[in-house]
């Protein structure tokens, strides 16, 4: 491979081996200009996310700048930390930094909530040379007097955006309290609102600024579209589409945890296995399902925001947005999570009458609209009469010979009824 790409960037032959064998051919455009940024000790404030390759952006030169200066950690300390709203953002980082690294000499800790402290408490005790965390158990730890945060010579924030919209950002400002004066800060988040923008500008010094627009990247990979869905019917039209063979492995994202816990066992009783996954879950639970899914023991994952921050795993198919999101953003994270390492992908959302506002929100931030998908047996009546059909199609429930082409599986499979072939069945309760 060549790595001429990487190598310009000044990273150290043990990174670019580690890369090659990875199978890295090219730089992102943010670690085209984050790497350099930082090995010239400069702070950068980076609105990014996940999928853009920021994880790599930074955890190389860190490892790099590790390298240069080795040290034996102190005791209960950490020279340089990283801080993620989620568990499993967190694990995934702390696994990044190991095979970035692993032909250097980094110690590595990960901790978080929703596991026993001693492992984490012994893991810290003769100190790390990287330390990921979330803020919670962070301050937990500090509190006891199990790890100590005057050492750190660089911190991450990163998804600084979701630690705001967990209620971290007050135990962000007391971590950043503890730390060195005179260190290295970076602070990438997906969304730049006012407290955040707040934040940055008073914990960054001189900071080189780095932006990837996420929507243009999401629209130009995945292919959208909009399915209008009675929301009585959405549980046997999801059940449908993940009985098509294309969809070989599917992220469904819901709005509740109690919302996502009924939809997977609603997809059980229909044979279709899925994993919920979610804040309510234990961390166990939530480390065994994606480690199914990672592996293809699980093909659907049942999924809330806050979960999925975790989930970044090559080879997704289909995201399902199940109920549309509140925030427009948001929209652009879940579908983001397929199309990724240069795949291709798709997002399918289910849109009821009441998601229809949504809908133009999401449109608005995408600069267009989305097409609307109407050849499904479940289409809303309201909609094939309103909606302008696509060119050559007709918007209404498809012909026999229409759905004789489109819909191969029996009408067992497809959630229909038996004696009437397309009039759904009662739905899924």
């Amino acid at each position: 491979m060549n790595d001429s790409g990487f190598r310009s960037l000044g990273l150290i032959e043990a990174l670019l081996s580690t890369l090659a064998e990875e199978g890295y051919s090219s730089p992102t455009p943010i670690q085209e200009t984050t790497i350099p940024s930082l090995l010239a000790g400069r702070d950068v404030l980076g609105v990014a996310q996940t999928g853009t390759g920021k994880t790599a952006a930074f955890a190389l030169p860190i490892l790099q700048r590790l390298a240069a200066s080795p040290a034996r950690p102190e005791p209960r300390a950490a020279r340089v930390l990283i801080v993620a709203p989620t568990r499993e953002l967190a694990a995934q980082i702390d696994e990044s930094f190991a095979t970035y690294g692993r032909r250097l000499r980094a110690t590595r800790a990960c901790v978080f909530g929703g596991v026993g402290k001693s492992p984490q408490i012994k893991a810290l005790s003769r100190g790390v040379d990287v330390l990921t965390a979330t803020p919670g158990r962070l301050l937990d730890l500090h509190g006891e007097g199990y790890i100590r945060l005057d050492r750190v010579e660089t911190v991450v924030l990163d998804e600084a955006d979701r630690m705001l919209d967990m209620g971290f950002i007050h135990d962000v400002r007391k971590i950043v309290a503890l730390l060195p004066k005179r260190r290295q800060t970076l602070l990438f988040s997906a969304t730049m609102p006012r407290d955040i923008s707040v934040l940055a500008s008073s914990i960054l010094d001189n900071p080189v600024r780095v932006a990837v627009e996420p929507e243009k990247l999401t629209v130009d990979k995945v292919d959208q579209r909009i399915l209008h869905v009675r929301k009585e019917n959405k549980k046997d039209l999801l059940a449908h589409l993940l009985r098509e063979a294309d969809v070989r492995r599917a992220v469904v994202f819901t709005r509740t945890k109690h919302g996502a816990n009924r939809l997977s066992a609603a997809l059980g009783a229909e044979g279709i296995s899925s994993e919920a996954i979610h804040a309510n879950k234990s961390q166990n639970a939530r480390i065994r399902a994606l480690d199914g899914f990672k592996r293809g023991e699980i093909r659907v994952l049942v999924a809330t925001d806050l979960a999925a921050r975790g989930i970044d795993v090559d080879g997704i198919t289909h995201v399902f947005n199940y109920e549309l999101p509140n925030e427009p953003e948001t929209y652009v994270h879940r579908i983001g999570r397929t199309a990724r390492a240069g795949a291709s992908g798709s997002a399918l959302s289910f849109c009821d009458s009441e998601e229809r506002p949504l809908l133009r929100q999401i449109e608005r931030l995408l600069g267009r609209t989305v097409p609307v998908e109407a050849d499904h047996p479940y289409v809303s009546a309201s909609v094939a009469e309103s909606t302008p059909a696509p060119e050559g199609r007709r918007n209404v429930m498809p012909s026999r010979t229409m759905r004789s082409r489109n819909f191969r599986s029996s009408s067992s499979d497809r959630g229909l009824d038996n004696r009437n072939p397309w009039k759904p069945r009662q739905p899924m309760r």
